[in-house]
């Protein structure tokens, strides 16, 4: 079917793909900002400890691939790109090989669950840049945020309920649902919808579980200490609920649409370490990745804005 856009582009974080792209991805990161060498080579051994690499570029090209497959299925071939913020494929380059196509609309997915200025705004603003330096003569449509879409809540749950049946009927009541996301400075989460979003989400995954004992979390905070940022650290919840006598976790980054490191560090390795300190067994749902139930939710994200 005839449609007056010419290509998909997922638009992300990115990630280092090999050892030897970390210090360069990390330069990248912390362009502008006065990030001491010292926390540098701290994070670098983050991505060291969880095998020298981040699955995100991987896993965000699974995702494209799969989008392409379904919009094919129904009719819509439109070639599905990546470009990230971070590493290669870098936005310039990305725009450019699209516009090098000869297209002149396109649609841009955003890879980021909850919106503030650094996961939604600031994407769109270099995205533009990266085509007006360039001369290009390019436009972008971007798709909705999905944080309440019906796939993504039922994929969250079915991951979740995956965990849930490794536990005992008589301990599953008492067991402590914790959903996580990305912390951010407490200002730029007061002139956004990122907690509502958080908030909203994590309450209907749960609602569709049927499980009341739930709460919320941050996770993977930076900055300097003196910055109030997003609270409470998902490490400091569990050791304050281990004071409960709480006895199972299940926690679900559900900020998070990939695995990358701020999932397999910091929880994988951070809250995994903090639980069995306390003696809690800890339980990990995975993110949403490239399930099908989630790849859906962004081919229909996709089709609104062909036939709104």
């Amino acid at each position: 079917m005839s449609t007056e856009y010419g290509a998909v582009v997922l638009i992300g974080y990115g990630g280092p793909e090999k050892p030897e792209d970390i210090i360069p991805f990390l330069k990248n990161v912390s362009s502008g900002r006065p990030i001491p060498e010292d926390r540098l080579m701290e994070v670098a051994h983050h991505y060291e400890l969880i095998g020298g690499k981040s699955p995100l570029n991987e896993l965000t090209y699974k995702q494209g691939d799969k989008l392409q497959k379904f919009l094919s299925e129904k009719g819509y071939d439109l070639p599905v790109f990546v470009g990230m913020r971070n590493w290669h494929p870098f936005y310039q380059d990305t725009v450019k090989q699209v516009a090098d196509l000869g297209v002149k609309k396109a649609i841009g997915v955003i890879m980021a669950i909850y919106q503030c200025d650094t996961s939604w705004e600031r994407y769109q603003r270099e995205f533009e840049e990266a085509c007006r330096d360039q001369n290009l003569e390019l436009e972008f449509v971007y798709t909705d945020v999905l944080f309440d879409h019906p796939l993504f809540i039922e994929n969250c749950a079915e991951n979740i309920q995956s965990c849930f049946n490794q536990i005992s009927d008589d301990e599953l009541e008492a067991t402590r649902l914790i959903f996580t996301a990305h912390s951010i400075p407490v200002p730029m989460a007061e002139s956004s919808p990122y907690v509502s979003q958080f908030e909203s989400s994590s309450r209907q995954v749960a609602e569709h579980l049927g499980h009341k004992n739930w709460m919320t979390a941050y996770q993977s905070r930076s900055g300097a200490p003196s910055s109030p940022w997003l609270e409470p650290d998902i490490c400091d919840v569990i050791d304050e609920i281990a004071k409960e006598g709480v006895k199972n976790i299940v926690v679900q980054a559900i900020g998070f649409l990939c695995d990358h490191v701020e999932v397999l560090f910091d929880i994988g390795i951070e809250a995994r370490e903090a639980a069995e300190k306390n003696g809690i067994n800890l339980y990990i749902a995975k993110t949403v990745n490239d399930d099908d139930l989630y790849i859906r939710s962004l081919e229909e994200s996709v089709l609104k804005k062909i036939n709104p």
